[in-house]
């Protein structure tokens, strides 16, 4: 009997063994919460990764800046030591220099330029470059238009913004921009600056309105919101080099096309939510420019295009591209 017994826990360790193997766990870090667009693509690729390789893979989410802040997702995942993450276009210019192109001011019109964009050939090109920072980009999702916001004042043309001590993402494109706007821009990561404005050491911050509305930043001494729409910020859904390539091809086809898909399918739901999430701040007390002076921002931020000639081929080319 003993041994009848020691024969078929033999066999159950081994199946365990054998499917605790064959479940491959991969962590996808965010530094947003459960609220924002970015859980939203996280979940739709979990989903679509889960079912597509017949549950091999798992994806495991985590949100709130758990792993670590932008900057430090991507140092770890071009080490290897951490598989997957969603992050804001922002700190990419400091892995692969090019990606700064896409931070330009007023670089796109609308949604519909960043798409053609982003989903051709000079997205593509423009991903393939993370690979010298040992990083895969798998697809473009979305963060969206940014807006100021702050503490202070109504800001509805380039004189009102100057002087005001705003957060800027850690790029050096986004703080030549504010620089140019004659802001007191601050760079620092996102978590530092919910910090910052509650405690009133900043004035404000740029961000699209489903983050103000997701972080609720009427709580944080924000007052005013202007629709200046300066720049499209994409969210690149980003893996180690390293763990893509451990990837069979097959798996690696499905990880690309379901994270394209997830990226297409946040974009949507960004849009769905954009009226309601508007008419949420407006409701919690905050005065919202939805047509300021945008000719007056464009025109203070023309410099900066002349500070970057390493990317007026790419900035030619897009324009090329968007007036075909």
């Amino acid at each position: 009997m003993k041994k009848v017994l020691l024969f078929a826990f033999t066999v159950m360790f081994s199946l365990s063994s054998v499917c605790a193997y064959a479940d491959t766990v991969l962590k996808l870090g965010t530094t947003v919460n459960e609220q924002d667009s970015f859980q939203v693509a996280a979940e739709k690729f979990k989903a679509l990764v889960e079912e597509r390789t017949g549950g091999k893979y798992k994806i495991e989410i985590y949100p709130n800046g758990s792993l670590g802040g932008e900057s430090d997702m991507l140092d770890s995942m071009s080490m290897d030591m951490l598989d997957m993450g969603i992050i804001t276009s922002g700190p990419f210019v400091n892995f692969a220099a090019m990606m700064g192109v896409l931070d330009m001011p007023f670089l796109f019109a609308n949604n519909a330029e960043a798409y053609k964009i982003l989903d051709g050939d000079i997205g593509q090109e423009l991903l393939d470059t993370l690979e010298k920072a040992n990083l895969k980009g798998l697809a473009y999702a979305e963060r969206g238009f940014r807006n100021v916001t702050n503490s202070v004042r109504p800001v509805a043309n380039a004189d009102d913004i100057k002087g005001l001590k705003l957060r800027v993402m850690e790029n050096e494109v986004y703080t030549a921009t504010f620089k140019a706007l004659g802001v007191n821009a601050t760079p620092m990561q996102w978590a530092d600056a919910l910090t910052a404005m509650q405690q009133s050491t900043i004035e404000g911050e740029e961000n699209p309105i489903n983050v103000i509305y997701s972080y609720g930043l009427w709580d944080y001494n924000q007052k005013y919101v202007t629709l200046d729409r300066h720049s499209y910020s994409t969210a690149i859904i980003t893996m180690s080099l390293e763990a893509f390539k451990r990837l069979d091809e097959e798996t690696q086809k499905i990880f690309k096309q379901s994270a394209q898909e997830a990226a297409e399918y946040e974009r949507q739901w960004v849009a769905d939510q954009e009226a309601g999430q508007l008419a949420a701040i407006k409701d919690h007390g905050v005065q919202v420019i939805e047509d300021p002076d945008v000719d007056s921002f464009r025109n203070a931020v023309q410099g900066v295009y002349g500070a970057y000639p390493q990317y007026s081929s790419y900035i030619t080319r897009i324009q090329e591209a968007l007036a075909k």
